[in-house]
């Protein structure tokens, strides 16, 4: 399976125009991952630091995020797994 997450503007539905190549990341982008192979994304408009996987955002402009899986496997269709929900920090 692969992954990919892309921020857009939630007004115009383009990609967010936010200053980085693309407002997004999937498996190419090789995202750091934790111990369990679970993958953690952080969206605003600084860096949660060195080593964090980051989709920039832009201050005062409202965003939507979509998550595209090409390939998925069962646990996919059988609802025994789905992506989290997006936390505020």
């Amino acid at each position: 399976m692969f992954w990919s997450v892309t921020a857009y503007d939630n007004l115009t539905a383009s990609g967010l125009d936010n200053g980085q190549p693309f407002p997004s990341l999937n498996q190419m982008d090789k995202p750091a991952q934790n111990s369990d192979g679970s993958t953690d994304i952080y969206f605003g408009p600084e860096s949660p630091g060195s080593g964090k996987n980051w989709i920039r955002t832009v201050p005062g402009k409202g965003f939507l995020v979509i998550v595209r899986l090409y390939g998925p496997k069962q646990a996919f269709f059988d609802q025994s797994w789905k992506p989290s929900d997006l936390i505020k920090q």
